[in-house]
């Protein structure tokens, strides 16, 4: 015998999307000239949404801020402490890392965001403090103590959040809610 489900040719689960057919759907073209929506208040909206980005520049380049700073003294925290010279070593900056630094940052993705001003550069070492790479990454001779990407992948996440917060919060501004 068949499938009971398959009775009379057709599915008993879905009757009516078997055995109803669709309404055809008929469009009177618009005379030349007319429209066929109007919006109320679309002079506010349009004023609304120019002042978005702004908004929303605004909050980030504060959230990335507070951010690369929380990051930052973790890696100090991290950081070994035989001088305390690694340790003052450690910083960030909107601009590009000090000369000879250990950073977060690729030049791809610097010179992709460093139009919008939205690129916040983390570095270790200095001039001063030579030796940032080789406790990061160890040598032949000696064992890694790693500080620098540690910190930097235990911030992330706290990151992420925090500037996701500042986008919808400065939609929110932007649309005065």
């Amino acid at each position: 015998m068949a499938d009971p489900r398959q009775a009379y040719g057709r599915c008993l689960r879905h009757p009516r999307h078997h055995t109803r057919p669709r309404p055809a759907v008929h469009r009177l073209p618009l005379p030349e000239g007319r429209c066929a929506v109007k919006i109320k208040g679309k002079d506010k909206f349009l004023a609304q949404i120019t002042a978005l980005p702004q908004a929303i520049r605004d909050e980030v380049a504060q959230a990335l801020e507070t951010s690369a700073e929380e990051t930052t003294d973790l890696m100090r925290r991290f950081a070994p402490k035989r001088t305390g010279r690694l340790a003052l070593s450690i910083g960030y900056g909107f601009g590009d890392a000090p000369a000879g630094s250990l950073n977060t940052t690729a030049a791809n993705a610097r010179a992709a965001k460093a139009e919008s001003g939205l690129s916040v550069t983390m570095y270790a070492g200095s001039s001063e403090a030579y030796w940032a790479r080789w406790n990061e990454f160890g040598t032949v001779k000696m064992a890694a103590n790693p500080f620098f990407y540690p910190g930097f992948r235990f911030g992330k996440k706290r990151a992420k959040d925090r500037l996701s917060r500042a986008i919808r919060n400065g939609a929110k501004k932007a649309f005065g809610k």
